[in-house]
């Protein structure tokens, strides 16, 4: 069985341990934005796509948020629509798409999350969605 601390970088593991917690939520936070995609763009965009604007999104987020982040209120909201940026990046539709796609990939990924904390095999986060 999995040991639920083998998932859980933050807890004096080794760098495989946090290269596993590293590759598990980039997939859950890609399975979140697939999702979303597929059903707002209502197309096969592709799973690899997906992967990219999960790992882009969140260095984006992470730059926005490190240069930006102090500012009440505007720091996390710019960090937002950044990434919402890089949705719309990737995928057709425009800006309402974009921000369609994000909210279905933050409800995936949080209830994948959820699911998989209940089970006692992960804790609360992801790589790629802001907030999961």
């Amino acid at each position: 069985m999995l040991d639920p601390l083998l998932l859980q970088a933050g807890r004096g593991g080794s760098v495989a341990g946090a290269v596993i917690v590293f590759v598990v939520n980039l997939l859950i936070g890609a399975v979140g934005i697939h999702t979303g995609a597929r059903l707002i763009v209502d197309r096969d965009v592709g799973y690899g796509r997906a992967v990219f604007t999960a790992l882009v999104g969140a260095l984006v987020w992470a730059v926005v948020a490190f240069f930006l982040g102090w500012i009440p209120l505007l720091g996390p909201i710019l960090a937002l629509v950044a990434w919402v940026g890089v949705i719309n990046w990737q995928y057709p539709g425009g800006w309402g798409s974009a921000v369609a796609i994000g909210f279905v990939a933050w409800l995936v990924a949080a209830l994948v999350l959820y699911a998989l904390a209940v089970i006692g095999l992960f804790e609360f986060s992801a790589f790629g969605i802001p907030g999961a």
